[in-house]
């Protein structure tokens, strides 16, 4: 089936392109709309996109990974049926501006389930192997599907995911019967006149929970030869690829294993660039499918993944982008990529990497999972916190650990704004202050904007506090643990099932205790003081480092039923410091 038709301006026919300069490209109400499912189509309609901009109209939309044989009959694809190979809309000049924001509310897509488990998948990577030792391939880029339905809206959905997980290529395209929701973090190719640029993205790991755990992880990525060899693999394809459009000695490799940071993975990615004059349905029949969704030597590799794979990829894999006027384009390569199914409600998401001879199977599918959190996580609006003691005295206690402490969150996070405009925020605020003791508590949104609110810091008589223990464990893989944000579920659960308390006792799933609701605690076992290590799932509190600093307490794991021994449990913090607890709810 191919169509080339005029369109009536229909709202349903709509791409959003992240510009990834804070804007955003809408396209809407298309002047024509470009579609098929036949190979022997898909060639001449990009011929005939770039017949309509080069008359001044824009292109916007997306080709399929099953499209590869338009290109290379030798390239083996799933046959697609009832899906797009090519589907493009001709726009006139885009709106430009800032993406609205979304209700987190919306962002719900229900019981997402793997498409394999680990044992049918371990079984694939096993075969992988046979064949990547048998000379077959070096590297095959496996991947599976996961599938879900109750999808609330998808427009929403792709607010909400945007807004708390920003990617560079993220892209938004309604076709009428699918949408395409891709929070792609890789560049396919980007063409300005005769410049062509592509970076490859293959190497992959967790976020760390904190800053230095992130550097830490992200330090073991950048050395890892096992990343560095899949990376290295699809860069020479990438420079042989473009070897067939590029000039003569006009490939040129650029940043070779650069690491980059994403809301929930760090990506190694490489930069391969050219001169070429080429025009786009070239380009796309040297470059498509990007070799770091199939693996090395292409041809093969995709006989492989065909065999081994249960069902077509669709768009997952393939490229979302657009091209316009005086020869501009941008293409990002398709993962990190929901599909919807309008009709039927479903969605369906792929996720893979990259499958070596030496690689461990358990970690590649939890890798795989890693990179689905994108999805599987309910977004959630937070803004980072501080909260701190000003007396005429002392001014903000431990001020310097404060700012230092919001400092590593929103780099961690990707907030906007400054740590010098946050510092000249409260000395402005001071000046407010009367002559009593004051609780501040300011807030950073994540594009920078400070707000606060002050209280009084009133004494309390109590010589001390009554204490419950959590009714269930917090998870020490909990990043927001580590970080102080608006987003304190976890603490007003843990309140909420244990009333009649003046604070509750947190403990993670291997029976270790971390903190409280509101600060941090110190036990005294043996004539010395400790406090729970950072690694158990805490926040890092200002008081508790400068304790630390200072060498009055030390860190230890400390088990729930090891406070049955303590001669004193204290809960600290910089508004407070030291309160003496009392323990209850030993269960």
């Amino acid at each position: 089936m191919s169509k080339l038709n005029p369109q009536k301006e229909d709202s349903s026919f709509r791409v959003v392109i992240n510009q990834n300069n804070g804007n955003w490209l809408f396209f809407e109400h298309p002047v024509q709309v470009l579609q098929t499912e036949n190979h022997s189509d898909v060639k001449h309609l990009l011929e005939v996109i770039e017949e309509k901009v080069a008359e001044g109209f824009y292109a916007a939309g997306f080709l399929s990974y099953e499209a590869a044989p338009a290109f290379d009959p030798a390239l083996t694809v799933y046959e697609c049926k009832g899906f797009p190979l090519l589907w493009f809309g001709i726009f006139k000049e885009p709106d430009i501006g800032p993406l609205p924001s979304g209700n987190p509310e919306f962002h719900y897509v229900s019981d997402w389930e793997p498409a394999m488990d680990f044992s049918v998948y371990q079984s694939a990577i096993n075969r992988i192997k046979s064949f990547i030792e048998s000379g077959d391939s070096y590297q095959v880029n496996y991947t599976f599907r996961m599938r879900s339905g109750a999808v609330a809206d998808p427009w929403q959905t792709f607010l909400a995911v945007t807004e708390n997980n920003p990617m560079p290529f993220a892209s938004y395209i309604d076709t009428g019967k699918h949408v395409i929701s891709s929070f792609s973090p890789e560049l396919f190719f980007s063409l300005d006149g005769e410049h062509i640029v592509t970076r490859p993205m293959k190497g992959t790991a967790p976020r760390g929970r904190f800053i230095s755990e992130d550097l830490e992880n992200a330090r073991n990525l950048y050395i890892s030869e096992k990343d560095r060899a899949e990376n290295i693999m699809i860069v020479d394809m990438l420079r042989n690829d473009l070897g067939r459009i590029a000039r003569v000695n006009s490939v040129e490799v650029k940043d070779l294993f650069r690491v980059e940071k994403y809301q929930s993975v760090l990506q190694m990615t490489s930069q391969v660039s050219a001169t070429t004059d080429s025009p786009v349905s070239e380009i796309f029949s040297a470059l498509f499918p990007c070799a770091s969704v199939t693996g090395a030597p292409k041809v093969r590799t995709m006989e492989i993944i065909k065999e081994l794979e249960k069902s077509p990829r669709k768009i997952y894999c393939g490229s979302t982008g657009y091209i316009s006027p005086n020869r501009k384009a941008v293409f990002s390569v398709a993962i990190r990529t929901l599909l919807f199914d309008k009709e039927n409600n479903r969605a369906e998401y792929g996720t893979g990497s990259g499958i070596i001879w030496d690689s461990d199977a358990r970690r590649e599918y939890e890798e795989c999972l890693t990179k689905a959190e994108v999805i599987a996580r309910k977004s959630q609006r937070f803004g980072l916190i501080e909260t701190m003691r000003w007396s005429p005295e002392q001014g903000y206690f431990l001020l310097e650990r404060h700012l230092r402490r919001l400092e590593n969150s929103m780099g961690y996070f990707d907030f906007c704004g400054d740590i010098e405009k946050v510092k000249q925020y409260l000395f402005s605020l001071a000046g407010q202050f009367e002559i009593s003791p004051i609780r501040v508590r300011i807030e950073v949104s994540r594009d920078g904007r400070i707000s606060h609110t002050v209280s009084p810091l009133n004494k309390t008589d109590k010589e001390s506090l009554l204490v419950g223990i959590a009714s269930l464990p917090v998870h020490s893989s909990d990043r927001f643990l580590f970080h102080k944000t608006t987003n304190r579920s976890v603490f007003t659960d843990a309140v909420k099932a244990c009333p009649g308390f003046d604070d509750i006792l947190l403990w993670n799933e291997r029976g270790e205790v971390t903190e409280t609701t509101i600060g941090n605690v110190v036990v005294e076992l043996e004539g010395e003081l400790f406090t729970p290590a950072i690694d158990c799932g805490l926040l890092p509190g200002t008081f508790r480092e400068e304790l630390l600093s200072r060498g009055e307490i030390k860190e230890a794991v400390i088990s729930v039923e090891e406070l049955r021994n303590c001669n004193a449990v204290y809960r600290i913090n910089s508004v407070r410091e030291w309160e003496r607890v009392v323990v209850e709810g030993w269960g």
